[in-house]
Parts: structure tokens; C-alpha cells; sequence
């Protein structure tokens, strides 16, 4: 019964394009809502990852099939801390990096359904120093060095911008230009706390004019300040308050508190502990920032309820969290071709996939032969240290991977992604 009502509140077109993806291209399998995981087939994860451990690949991990609101798989595979010997389990803590940025994303349309908080607000109603940011545009000097030079915005930073990372906003710790060096020398990521930390970004230039340019950055820690500003709390009361208290996530924070849990700390092996956006910092520390773009802390059980949640459409045991309408807003492409938008050369989605507000949405098959297997309307995310979730609500289904391994996720994702949708029986 669950699947058929997942299955139609999805939107029409997404509906109609599944439909026609199965007919014009059998290379891409769709399913009907009431296909049958195999167990057989799905012992098939449990090899992959025993392996993965053995070979010393990772030090472990955790991974969660939930279908039809109850859990189809569930395993842990090797240690915590291969330092400490700690055996894996469930309750493991990891730093989910990326995947921080949908749970901000739902914070602010919280806000946006408390009438609080509008989509088309300019950013520097809530932060005034983004009144006055500028767009760095790069030229060359008659010696043939890069110069910088600043101009005016088009048009103000928006709220839907941060939401869709089309703000200007950019990160420093990958591609080039004179931009992107100043991001990464601006110390960012020095303990600061979230007031002070948009206060830097909005001293330096922006990448592009906002709204023109998917770019992936730092848009979801300054939407972190603006939850602040909105709501009079810090970012992480406000989420307590609203969706962690109520979801009964009660590991999920910006840094462990209570010193009986350390032991339960996730660690990459040590040969890979390079996760690149030096924003690793020890979640035993007392921190003063609460990223919203890669701070938190959980576990695969916490996650959990926050992937039901948006399975279900919004709401959880009885709760509303999210408007019906807005919970299909933050599920539609907001950027090219749906709007003018570009994808730009660092698009993380990556190919057949659009992005709503906080999530990766499949729009197409992609032009990969054959396409990715999943589903059209499927959302999804991960972060720099291999966790990572998807939502097939088409069938009524989530998929949760916690490992530590900044080098190993690109391989093991997709592989993950794959077994599961090879135990379906045909």
C-alpha cells in the first residue's frame, strides 16, 4: 500500500518519463513499486564488503537498505578504529561532511514554511555585509599574470541561490583561477563560529554573477548563519529544536559532547585520512562553527529517520515536517535546463541528474551506456568521507552507506549502487 502512494505523489512528468526511459531504452530497468529485493542477491553486498575490508581497502562500514518503511539490510562490516580494534556496528559515529548540507537545506525551508523565510530574499537582508559583495573577474596583466578584477553583481545573492549553490560562492580546495586561490587563503576553516565565518566569505569575490552558475562551495555554511539570524538560535538548537529532538536523532551534532562516546568515532584507515577540505577536524573537540555544509556528526540509525522522513514526502509517525508543496519544490531541478542556471565544469550530480534545494534529482537516464541503474525522481547526496544516501521514491525505498574512506567512496559508491538494484528478481 505505502509504495503505491509513494509512487503517486510523484510528480506527473517524472512519472511519464519513467514510463517512456523503459520503453525507449531497455538498457535502463525500471521496476514495477512492488518488485522483490532478493536476499540471495543481496548477500552479494556483504561479500563486497568483507572484501573491501580484508584487503584492507577500508576500515569498515555500515550499510542500511530501508523499503516500505522496514529495514531489508542491515550490516556492519570491520572496525571502527583499526588503531583501537573497535568492531563495527551500528551505533558507529561518522562524519557525514557533505551530507550535512540536506539536513541545512531542510533547516531553512522550515523557516520558508513559518513564513519566516522567503525563496527570492535577498541574502543580505539577514547578512548586510552581502549587500556590497563583488564578482571576481579574471584578466591578464601586460607581464601575462592573472589579475582580478572586481565588478559589480547583476543582481543580489538570493536564499534560492545558497539553497541551489548558484550564489557565486565557491570553495578552495579544488579547481583553479584567482578566486578560488583567494578562498583558499582566507584560512576559512579557522575555528570561528558561523558569524564570523560568513563575515570572511562576504569580503571576498564571488566566482560568477549569482544565478548564473551551479558552484559547489561555501553557500550552505552562510545559509547556516542565516538560520541564525532568522530563528535567534544556533544553528544546531534551532535543528534540535526542529528536527533532531522530534526525528529522535540523538547522535547527530556538530561534535561528540559526551566523552563515553568517543570510542564510537568512525576512523578512516591512517594511510587514508586525507579528505582534502580541510574540514576534518577532530569531533571530540568542543567546536564553536556549526558547518552547515559539512559539520555533522551521526549515525546510520540517526540518518535514518531523516531519510524516512523525506521517503515519505515530508513527514514521519504522524509529524509534518515539511508543506507537501514544499517538499516538492526542494525535489525539482532548479537549474539547466530548467532554468538559466549552467552545470559548469566541477558538476558533482553528475550525468542524467539535476539539483533541487539540498539534493541531487534524476531528471534523465543520463547519457552513459547503459544509464546508471536507479530510478527518475530519485534524490541524493554524500560527503568527502564516503557517506552517502540516496532515496528511490519510486520505490519507496532509501539506501545508507557510512564509511571513513576520502579515497576509496568513488569506487565503492557506484558498485553499492549497483548491487542493490541487481537484487531486484526480473
Amino acid at each position: 500500500m505505502r509504495s503505491r502512494r509513494i509512487w503517486s505523489v510523484l510528480p506527473a512528468a517524472i512519472v511519464a518519463l519513467t514510463a517512456s526511459a523503459a520503453v525507449a531504452d531497455g538498457a535502463m530497468r525500471v521496476y514495477p513499486p512492488d518488485a522483490v529485493l532478493s536476499p540471495q542477491r543481496l548477500e552479494r553486498i556483504t561479500e563486497y564488503f568483507d572484501t573491501e575490508v580484508a584487503n584492507a581497502k577500508i576500515s569498515g562500514a555500515v550499510v542500511l537498505i530501508q523499503r516500505h518503511g522496514k529495514q531489508v539490510y542491515l550490516k556492519s562490516f570491520g572496525k571502527i578504529d583499526t588503531v583501537s580494534g573497535e568492531p563495527m556496528t551500528p551505533d558507529a559515529i561518522f562524519r557525514i561532511f557533505s551530507m550535512s548540507k540536506p539536513v541545512t537545506s531542510v533547516a531553512a525551508m522550515l523557516l520558508v514554511d513559518d513564513g519566516k523565510l522567503k525563496l527570492d530574499d535577498p541574502l543580505s537582508r539577514y547578512i548586510p555585509s552581502f549587500a556590497t559583495v563583488k564578482v571576481g573577474v579574471e584578466a591578464t596583466a601586460e607581464n601575462g599574470d592573472p589579475v582580478l578584477k572586481l565588478v559589480p553583481t547583476d543582481r543580489p545573492i538570493t536564499i534560492k541561490d545558497l539553497l541551489r549553490h548558484s550564489s557565486g560562492i565557491t570553495y578552495g580546495f579544488y579547481g583553479k583561477g584567482v578566486v578560488r586561490k583567494a578562498y583558499a587563503s582566507a584560512d576559512l576553516f579557522a575555528e570561528a563560529d558561523n558569524a564570523s565565518l560568513a563575515e570572511k566569505i562576504a569580503r571576498l569575490p564571488l566566482s560568477e554573477h549569482p544565478g548564473t552558475l551551479w558552484d559547489y562551495g561555501h553557500s550552505m555554511d552562510v545559509l547556516g548563519r542565516v538560520i541564525e539570524v532568522v530563528s535567534g538560535k544556533s544553528l544546531f538548537e534551532f535543528e534540535k529544536e526542529r528536527l533532531f529532538g522530534p526525528l529522535g536523532m540523538t547522535d547527530t551534532a556538530y561534535y561528540v559532547a559526551d566523552p563515553a562516546k568517543h570510542r564510537r568515532i568512525a576512523e578512516p584507515l591512517p594511510s587514508d585520512g586525507n579528505f582534502r577540505t580541510s574540514s576534518a577536524r577532530n569531533p571530540r573537540l568542543v567546536t564553536k562553527r556549526e558547518s552547515g555544509g559539512s559539520g555533522l556528526v551521526t549515525t546510520i540509525g540517526d540518518f535514518s529517520r531523516f531519510a524516512q522522513m523525506l521517503l515519505n514526502g515530508g513527514e514521519l509517525d504522524g509529524k509534518r515536517y515539511l508543506k507537501p508543496e514544499t517538499f516538492a519544490t526542494m525535489t525539482t531541478n532548479h537549474i539547466a535546463p530548467a532554468t538559466g542556471v549552467k552545470r559548469g565544469d566541477y558538476y558533482f550530480p553528475g550525468d542524467g541528474f539535476g539539483y533541487g534545494l539540498g539534493f541531487g534529482v534524476r531528471t534523465e537516464p543520463g547519457n552513459a551506456t547503459p544509464p546508471p541503474p536507479g530510478s527518475l525522481g530519485e534524490i541524493k547526496w554524500d560527503g568527502a568521507g564516503g557517506t552517502y544516501f540516496w532515496i528511490d521514491r519510486a520505490q519507496d525505498m532509501f539506501v545508507i552507506l557510512m564509511i571513513q574512506s576520502p579515497s576509496e567512496r568513488g569506487r565503492i559508491q557506484p558498485a553499492l549502487k549497483a548491487m542493490v538494484y541487481d537484487a531486484f528478481e526480473r
